[in-house]
């Protein structure tokens, strides 16, 4: 990254790397890292994407750093499962840092892989329900913020489970097959 590029990607995410409630995240175990580092590698892969396919790089900046910003894991609660948190995080995002509409849905579609892989085999996670309607992104950010969040979750996993990696790579098998434009 340029020292431009560097110092605009700053200034974008500035104000969330400062708040409090972002900055709670650091607590969040998150693919073997915080949920904070998680976020901010998203963030930054994002924003580079942005740059290159001509998208906007302010949402996907913005959208990269806050699409996993609910509070707890996965777990703790049903608002945070593994296909609902997205709905949670955009929530959050709204509440705390009045992102506009474009970056509420980059973040809310941001596990679309996820969502065709539970209609391919519905046994995965089964007591889930998503639609693809629903979580299909509608903007070039909307991809953008998929593609990095599981670009990023597969590199910090693979030195955990190579299973993880190779069902990764299976996902975007898939997505290329189906979603080919």
């Amino acid at each position: 990254m340029t020292e431009n590029m560097k110092n605009e990607f700053d200034f974008l995410i500035k104000d969330i790397l400062e708040d409090e409630h972002f900055l709670a995240t650091k607590k969040d175990l998150h693919h073997g890292t915080s949920k904070y580092e998680h976020c901010l590698r998203v963030s930054k892969l994002s924003y580079k994407l942005s740059k290159i396919f001509k998208a906007d790089s302010k949402v996907s900046a913005r959208a990269g750093l806050l699409h996993d910003f609910f509070f707890g894991t996965r777990k703790e609660k049903p608002e945070n499962s593994y296909l609902r948190h997205p709905v949670t995080a955009a929530d959050n995002a709204k509440k705390y840092f009045n992102v506009s509409d474009i970056e509420a849905e980059a973040i809310k579609t941001h596990m679309f892989h996820q969502v065709v892989l539970k209609k391919l085999f519905p046994f995965i996670n089964y007591q889930e329900k998503a639609s693809i309607k629903e979580f299909k992104p509608k903007s070039k950010e909307g991809w953008i913020i998929c593609a990095s969040d599981l670009i990023v979750s597969v590199v910090e996993c693979e030195r955990f489970q190579f299973s993880y990696v190779a069902n990764v790579a299976l996902l975007l098998l898939f997505n290329i097959i189906l979603f080919k434009n």
